[in-house]
C-alpha cells in the first residue's frame, strides 16, 4: 500500500528526504516480502516465525466433551514477531497521518508548534483508544473484574490466551515503531528527549509485565493508563480546534490523580498482598516463577517510582497553566501618541497635509478644475 506525498521537487534516490517522503512504500515493501514468503515451502518456516505467534502449547481440558485449549508462552522467537508488526505499525502510522491529520492540518492553517502537537496527539488519540478497546475486551472475557483475585491466583501466568499474547505482540510493536518515527517524522531536537524517556518508560513497563509473567496486572494497569492518556488528547485536539475548549483538561486533570491511586492500589494489592502469602516463592526459570522478594521490591519500587515522576510532571503542568491564566494579559488598546507643538517633524507635517487634502478632495485634479473655472 503506497502512501506517497506530491511534491514538485523529486529528491535524490536514497538521500534522507527521499527516505522520508516514501518510508511508508519501502516499509510495505519490506512487509510484502515476509508476506510472500508464506507463500513458498522453502521461505514458509522462517516467514511464519515473523508474521504468527510462535510457542503455541496445546492443554487438554479435564472434560471429554470440552476441546482442548491453546494457550501462549514467551520466548525469544517473539523478537521476529515483535519486527514485522513493527513494520504494520509503521504503515498504519502514515495512514492515519497522511488521510486524516494532513486533511485536517490544511483546513485548520496550524503554526508549526501546534501542528507537531496536533499530529502526536491524533496518533496517540487513535492508538490508545484502539488499545482500551481491545484491552477491555480481553479484560471482561477474562473475568478479571468479575474476581480481582484473578491477578495473582494461580501464578506464575506463564501460559496466556492467543488475545493477551497478541495484545503484548501488537504493544511491544507500537512502542519500538516510535524509534523510527523520530527520524520519519522530523522531530526537533529538544523534543527528542522528553519521546525518548517516555517511549523507554513504556517499553520497560510492558517488557517487565511480559517477562516476568505478570501480565494480568500489566493488562489492567495499561488500559486505565491509557483510558486516562486517551483524554488527554482528545482534550488537547479540541483545544487546538477552538481554545475556549478547556473543560477536558479539568476532568483529565480529576482522572488522572485517581489514575495514579488505583494504579498505585492495585500493584500494592496483588504484587505486596497476593503474591507475598503464594505457597511458591522461589526462582524457577523453567517454569517462569519470579515471586521472590527482591524481584517483588523491584516491581513496587519501579511502578511507585514511575507514578511520582508522573505526579511531579503533572504538578509543573498545572502551575504552569495557572501561571498563564493568572498571568495579566497586556491590553489591546494602544496609548495614542499626542503631538507636542514646534516639534513635529516634516514627514508629520506632509502627512497630516496628505490626510487634510484627501479627505475634503481640495486637492485633487478634478476640484484644480473647478477652482479655475
Amino acid at each position: 500500500m503506497g502512501i506517497r506525498k506530491k511534491t514538485s521537487k523529486t529528491p535524490p534516490v536514497l538521500s534522507h528526504e527521499f527516505i522520508i517522503q516514501n518510508h511508508a512504500d519501502i516499509v510495505s515493501c519490506l512487509a510484502m516480502i515476509f508476506l510472500l514468503g508464506l507463500m513458498f515451502e522453502i521461505t514458509a518456516k522462517v516467514a511464519v516465525m515473523f508474521v504468527t505467534l510462535q510457542y503455541n502449547v496445546t492443554i487438554p481440558d479435564e472434560g471429554a466433551l470440552v476441546e482442548p485449549v491453546s494457550l501462549y508462552h514467551y520466548g525469544l522467537k517473539d523478537l521476529a514477531t515483535v519486527f514485522f508488526y513493527m513494520l504494520v505499525a509503521i504503515i498504519l502510522h502514515a495512514v492515519i497521518q497522511e488521510y486524516v491529520l494532513d486533511k485536517i492540518n490544511r483546513r485548520m492553517h496550524f503554526s508549526k508548534t501546534k501542528h507537531s502537537k496536533f499530529n502526536e496527539s491524533g496518533q496517540l488519540s487513535a492508538f490508545y483508544l484502539f488499545s482500551c478497546v481491545w484491552g477491555a475486551s480481553i479484560i471482561v472475557s477474562e473475568h478479571y473484574f468479575a474476581d480481582p483475585t484473578s491477578l495473582w491466583k494461580g501464578y506464575p501466568h506463564s501460559n496466556f490466551p492467543f488475545q493477551m499474547k497478541f495484545f503484548y505482540i501488537s504493544q511491544l510493536a507500537y512502542w519500538f515503531h516510535a524509534f523510527p518515527e523520530l527520524y520519519f517524522q522530523k522531530t526537533k531536537k529538544e523534543d527528542i528527549p522528553r519521546q525518548l524517556v517516555y517511549i523507554g518508560l513504556y517499553l520497560f513497563h510492558i517488557i517487565g509485565a511480559y517477562v516476568l509473567n505478570l501480565n494480568r496486572l500489566g493488562l489492567v494497569l495499561l488500559v486505565l493508563h491509557y483510558f486516562v492518556e486517551f483524554l488527554f488528547h482528545m482534550s488537547r485536539l479540541f483545544y487546538f480546534s477552538n481554545e475556549r475548549y478547556q473543560k477536558g483538561f479539568t476532568l483529565w486533570a480529576v482522572l488522572f490523580v485517581l489514575g495514579r491511586l488505583l494504579t498505585l492500589i492495585l500493584s500494592v494489592l496483588t504484587v505486596g498482598f497476593g503474591l507475598a502469602r503464594a505457597e511458591n516463592q522461589t526462582l524457577e526459570f523453567d517454569s517462569g516463577n519470579f515471586n521472590i522478594l527482591a524481584i517483588r521490591f523491584s516491581v513496587l519500587a519501579s511502578i511507585c517510582i514511575t507514578q511520582a515522576f508522573m505526579m511531579w510532571k503533572f504538578i509543573n503542568f498545572q502551575l504552569r497553566r495557572w501561571r498563564e491564566h493568572s498571568s495579566p494579559q497586556p491590553s489591546s488598546h494602544k496609548r495614542k501618541s499626542v503631538p507636542v507643538k514646534g516639534k513635529s517633524s516634516r514627514k508629520e507635517k506632509e502627512n497630516g497635509v496628505n490626510g487634510t487634502v484627501t479627505s475634503n478632495g481640495a486637492g485633487s485634479p478634478r476640484s484644480r478644475k473647478e477652482k479655475s473655472s
